[in-house]
């Protein structure tokens, strides 16, 4: 993967794509490279969280396109997903599903299965659903065909506190499963924290500080990350807003920010809901601030 983009003297090392088929593309999932290539775009999360329903070969078509037109690929796992589940009918689906998306990763050439690890539900304590998630990816590890040679699992922060998905939390299964890099959603994280935590550019320098430190640099080699503005209330997240709602935070220059100052390579992912549109938007406030304006 390149990431570098060279803006004046400075090096925006950051591809910017969209959460699922961009609002303004009419057409079969195998275009969404190129109009994302079109549009100045560098990046794509399949969105499979309704099932992975995608074909072997649309997949590996999907993944040609995005080869040629270095679109780097990512996937989204089902939302049906709960590794920490204490029923053992649920825990196995969810590795199934968890495998099946790695599959389809793997043939369209994606770096990253995102997945919502689980719920603390029916757990007498937080550390024992996390020890749970963890045996759930590491079978996932165990059950994967050896031909899945690529793609990472990538537990993301979650927006609910009924949600097994702190920053802690995911760097811990990292470090346990080993084959896995973190999705850090700021939202996600801005509204797990009911708003204490407003994503400064200290708070974000510390978040890339601990996982370079826990899991090493190839954690943030890229760094897996979606964004958005988000609505939240008490327990976390409500919906996802648009860069342009000033009623809602967390704000996207600060995480720029600390990313150009920490000198990370970043796959973006908007999960707004106007998608590459607000891609595009932190495509140009990054490009702004590397060279030299303010936030």
């Amino acid at each position: 993967m390149k990431f570098n983009l060279y803006v004046g003297v400075a090096v925006l090392r950051i591809r910017f794509g969209p959460a699922g088929i961009p609002v303004d593309y009419r057409g079969p999932v195998e275009g969404v490279p190129a109009f994302l290539r079109g549009l100045g775009l560098g990046a794509f999360e399949y969105e499979a969280v309704r099932g992975v329903r995608i074909s072997e070969a649309k997949a590996r078509s999907l993944g040609s396109e995005a080869l040629a037109n270095d679109v780097v690929m990512s996937l989204h796992a089902p939302y049906y997903v709960n590794l920490a589940s204490p029923d053992d009918s649920v825990f196995s689906k969810s590795v199934e599903r968890v495998v099946e998306s790695m599959k389809a990763a793997e043939w369209m050439g994606a770096y990253a299965v995102v997945v919502h690890s689980g719920y603390y539900k029916g757990y007498r304590s937080r550390g024992d659903a996390l020890k749970r998630v963890i045996e759930g990816y590491l079978r996932v590890l165990e059950e994967l065909p050896a031909w899945v040679r690529r793609p990472s699992i990538a537990p993301e922060t979650m927006g609910r506190t009924s949600q097994v998905g702190g920053l802690e939390e995911v760097v811990e299964i990292c470090r346990s499963v080993g084959r896995c890099r973190p999705c850090v959603d700021w939202a996600h994280l801005h509204a797990r924290s009911e708003g204490r935590l407003s994503v400064t550019v200290d708070d974000v320098l510390k978040a890339v500080e601990l996982i370079e430190r826990e899991l090493g640099k190839q954690a943030i080699t890229p760094l897996h990350t979606h964004f958005s503005k988000i609505k939240y209330g008490r327990g976390g997240e409500r919906e996802h807003r648009v860069l342009e709602d000033k009623s809602y935070g967390p704000e996207w220059a600060p995480v720029c920010k600390a990313y150009l100052e920490a000198g990370v390579e970043a796959v973006v992912i908007s999960e707004s809901p106007i998608l590459e549109r607000d891609a595009l938007l932190m495509k140009r406030v990054c490009e702004d601030i590397a060279l030299g304006g303010s936030i």
